[in-house]
């Protein structure tokens, strides 16, 4: 491990198990398929919009959150996202501390998709 990643906590493990795909990747990635889709946005921000199918599952409600990302497959890849990307990174650091092995983050999150 080098000095920057001892410093700003890197962890190549996660980053190993997270991908951000553009909008177009992951329209296809989740289209016609059966995937584990979730919005990690407030119930208020889902409400105004989200992606089909997506499950809602608020990143600034903890135990919520672990609770419900406890009755997904993680031996499945899930696909995540927020408003802008910030938040669905932070709740895929999160997922993989929980034992998901393959995360798909939105680049730019649900305001790109729109």
């Amino acid at each position: 491990m080098s000095f920057l990643s001892t410093i700003f906590g890197h962890n190549n493990e996660a980053s190993d198990k997270i991908v951000v795909l553009d909008k177009t990747d992951y329209a296809s990635a989740i289209s016609n398929k059966k995937v584990q889709l979730v919005d990690v946005r407030t119930a208020n921000e889902f409400s105004g919009g989200h992606i089909k199918n997506a499950l809602n599952i608020d990143f600034f409600n903890a135990a919520n959150f672990e609770i419900s990302f406890s009755k997904l497959d993680k031996t499945k890849p899930v696909y995540i996202y927020c408003r802008s990307g910030a938040r669905s990174q932070k709740a895929a650091k999160k997922l993989v501390d929980m034992g998901f092995s393959q995360i798909f983050d939105l680049k730019g999150g649900y305001s790109r998709w729109s």
